[in-house]
């Protein structure tokens, strides 16, 4: 089966449409994860299929359950979920925060291939990040914990925003450690396709 004929699939899945142009933008940025991974290190997924089921479909599971709204991607590493929203939500503002300069010059280089122009990209730590007006939805696939999360992250979000962070397994123990100013609103289990084991989005709200 070919990558495209994997990610058509994966996306009938997951339910999620997605235009032509958008599936092509997908398909490329997979090539360019691959080719620039083997001088920055961008992920430790070699095999094209599993850079699809893994990141692609991973990072998609979560955008029919995202609040709408301008959205800020913190520990971006290689762009993800941040570059796989932005591409098939072109209405949606979305800003990668990223204080490797490495992984952010190839998400520049992603930004520029594939004209991108709802992208934004700061090579900086989110806790270092002026929060401005504030953003609607601020979201991390990589932090450690959600106490962590909301303490580098929480002033990024708008009063009324929203904190989605992409988990394996249901995190009972770091809900419990969330400061009274945070509590979960929702948490989402996540079906991904062509991936084994548990993977849960968590929606953190204000109190």
């Amino acid at each position: 089966m070919s990558l495209g004929s994997e990610l058509d699939a994966g996306l009938e899945a997951l339910g999620v449409p997605v235009s032509e142009g958008a599936r092509n933008k997908l398909l490329a940025y997979v090539e360019l994860l691959l080719k620039w991974n083997r001088v920055y290190n961008l992920t430790a997924v070699r095999d094209p299929s599993a850079v699809l089921a893994t990141h692609i479909l991973d990072s998609l599971s979560v955008l029919p359950h995202l609040p709408v709204g301008c959205l800020v991607d913190i520990g971006s590493g290689g762009g993800l979920p941040g570059i796989v929203l932005a591409i098939c939500d072109p209405a949606r503002s979305v800003t990668l925060v990223e204080s490797n300069q490495k992984k952010s010059a190839f998400q520049r280089q992603v930004q520029i291939e594939l004209g991108l122009s709802n992208v934004n990209v700061l090579c900086a730590r989110a806790e270092n990040v002026s929060g401005g007006a504030g953003f609607d939805v601020v979201i991390s696939r990589a932090f450690s914990s959600l106490l962590d999360f909301v303490g580098v992250a929480g002033h990024l979000c708008k009063p009324s925003g929203c904190l989605a962070a992409m988990k394996g397994i249901y995190p009972e123990a770091e809900i419990a450690e969330l400061p009274s100013m945070f509590h979960v609103e929702q948490s989402i289990a996540l079906k991904v396709p062509f991936v084994l084991g548990a993977r849960h989005l968590i929606l953190i709200r204000r109190s």
